[in-house]
C-alpha cells in the first residue's frame, strides 16, 4: 500500500521510497531470482516510478539488467 503525503510516497510502515532503498530491495529479489522475485521488482518500480517518474525506473533497468533477468524493459509503463 502507498500512501501520499507532502507529493511524496511511503510505504505502509512510512518509510519512503527512496532510490537508494530501491536499490537495497532490488538486489535481495535479483539474488534470489525466480517468479514471485520478478513479481516483487514489478511492485518495486511501481513505486518507484509513483515518486521518481520513468526514469528512475529505467535507470535501475539499466543498473539491474532487468531486461535481461526478469523481462522488464526499459520505457515500460510499470503496472499492477
Amino acid at each position: 500500500m502507498i500512501l501520499f503525503l507532502d507529493n511524496s510516497a511511503v510505504n505502509k510502515l512510512g518509510i519512503p521510497m527512496t532510490l537508494e532503498r530501491a536499490r537495497e530491495l532490488i538486489t535481495i529479489q535479483v539474488n534470489m531470482g525466480g517468479g514471485y522475485n520478478r513479481n516483487s521488482v514489478r511492485i518495486l518500480l511501481h513505486e518507484v516510478s509513483q515518486i521518481h517518474g520513468q526514469h528512475g525506473v529505467d535507470q535501475l533497468i539499466q543498473e539491474f539488467s532487468l531486461d535481461e533477468l526478469f523481462g522488464i524493459t526499459l520505457g515500460q509503463n510499470i503496472k499492477l
